[in-house]
């Protein structure tokens, strides 16, 4: 039975077979493919991976080249000496099986070379690929390590700017409160100083400058203490963002640090290095959040964020300076305008004192005059009890005279004159007395008067010069922190 399938090795011949041993094969005879030897080892390791042949049957293995699985039919021969049927092929088909034989086996011997060739050029392209991907991922990773480092490095050169911004912000505030606190003192003396004002008697309580200036200076002080307690506002809340702008680039720096640990660890593990280890499926995770833009976007974000804060801050600090010195400098100009006014009205009320005392001094002399002038016409008018008796008896005993001696002669006529002249002396006399006695006791209530007034003004100078200057006097100096208008600028 011929053979379905095509060979490359030659047939042999009738003779050849005959004769197996004069016939050799020539040098051109050779076959083109020569079986070198293997590269790949047969380790245990391999031996499991290659196939195991179970059915060494050539027609099994000739099946799936040829239409037939057969070579041939055997015949049935009668054995006489063990008297037994044999099944038994022709020579024909056993040479055509060993023929089929060497075809296979050239055959499945040059596949197996041309698969080994290319699995040997797998292996080496495999390998150079997994060595120049390593070697771009190692690369990569210190480029990445790189980058992080540098971000890095930005974020904890803003997170030390915000920190000393941070700090330089908490001195100023600090510096304003102390300002805020030591204006709690001027308030007072100034609330103090109003409230003994109303101290005050008489016709000293007027609404003069030294109020003025006083109501005006406890306006200036709360307005002071508005603006400072607005700077203040302002400089808590931006404390506030400068800690939370501080935080996220603490927070952004820390992940940075982890993730260079981490790249950079990564970046030095060869495949020698100790714990590694095969992670099935892990490259089929993936848990990344950001890309390289939004990464890199991220971070300049936080320290734009940052510097913006920053210059918020700083611009706070300025405002907090002028506010200051602003604050100071209102202060300081309407102190100096109550201590003038009352430096004036000290000086005014003093003059006015001392014109009141002289004219004091005079009403007591003149008081002292008139009741020496109403002691005199008292005396002037008793002295014209005599004359008047005098004068009335001379002319009661002339109404004695009898008969023609009753004449209206001249002595007549001249004791009722000086009885009348008596009379009208002692009328103008007692006239005088009680002008005299009215003019005293008005001078004894002008007296009384300036007296008082005197009073008045000796307590509005004890007021104004004694508590109110008292107390100012050391306005606004503090012993234990110093000048309230002379605090440290920012």
């Amino acid at each position: 039975m011929a053979c379905d399938i095509k060979c490359t090795r030659r047939c042999p011949t009738n003779y050849e077979k005959e004769n197996p041993g004069k016939c050799q094969m020539a040098y051109y005879d050779n076959p083109s493919l020569i079986r070198t030897r293997s590269c790949t080892p047969i380790t245990p390791e391999m031996s499991k991976i290659l196939p195991y042949v179970t059915d060494k049957t050539i027609s099994r293995h000739l099946g799936s080249y040829g239409r037939s699985m057969d070579l041939g039919h055997s015949k049935n021969y009668f054995n006489p000496a063990t008297r037994t049927v044999y099944s038994r092929y022709n020579p024909n088909d056993w040479f055509l099986s060993n023929s089929c034989n060497y075809s296979l086996s050239d055959k499945e011997r040059s596949f197996a070379e041309r698969l080994r060739a290319d699995a040997w050029r797998a292996v080496k392209e495999t390998d150079a690929r997994t060595r120049n991907r390593q070697n771009d991922v190692t690369k990569k990773l210190g480029e990445r390590v790189y980058d992080i480092s540098f971000w890095k490095s930005e974020l904890n050169n803003e997170v030390n700017a915000m920190a000393t911004e941070i700090e330089n912000l908490k001195e100023c505030k600090r510096t304003c409160e102390k300002a805020l606190a030591d204006t709690a003192n001027p308030l007072h003396i100034a609330e103090e100083c109003l409230m003994n004002r109303e101290k005050r008697q008489g016709i000293d309580l007027v609404n003069d400058d030294v109020e003025k200036s006083l109501i005006k200076e406890v306006q200036v002080i709360k307005k002071c203490q508005m603006k400072m307690k607005k700077v203040l506002d302002k400089a808590c809340v931006q404390l506030k963002m400068d800690r939370a702008a501080q935080h996220a680039l603490e927070i952004d720096a820390k992940d940075k640090h982890h993730a260079q640990g981490l790249d950079d660890r990564m970046q030095q593990l060869r495949n020698s290095s100790a714990g590694v280890g095969y992670m099935p499926g892990i490259e089929h995770i993936d848990n990344t959040i950001t890309i390289p833009e939004s990464w890199a976007r991220y971070t300049q974000e936080n320290i734009a964020r940052s510097q913006k804060e920053r210059a918020s801050s700083e611009r706070l600090r300025g405002e907090i300076d002028s506010t200051l010195r602003q604050c100071a400098n209102d202060m300081w100009n309407n102190f100096n305008a109550v201590n003038n006014s009352f430096n004036t009205r000290v000086r005014e009320t003093t003059d006015a004192r001392n014109k009141l005392q002289a004219h004091l001094q005079k009403t007591m002399q003149e008081i002292f005059d008139m009741e020496r002038n109403i002691a005199l016409l008292r005396k002037a008018i008793q002295d014209k009890e005599n004359p008047m008796k005098v004068a009335q008896t001379r002319l009661d005993e002339r109404t004695r005279r009898i008969n023609v001696e009753l004449c209206n002669d001249p002595v007549m006529r001249s004791l009722q004159r000086e009885v009348n002249e008596i009379r009208e002396s002692v009328r103008i006399l007692k006239e005088r007395l009680k002008s005299s006695e009215l003019s005293l006791a008005r001078l004894m209530k002008t007296k009384a008067t300036l007296e008082h007034d005197i009073s008045v003004k000796d307590n509005s100078l004890k007021i104004d010069a004694s508590f109110c200057m008292g107390m100012r006097k050391g306005f606004p100096m503090d012993p234990k922190v110093g000048p309230i208008f002379q605090m440290p600028i920012c």
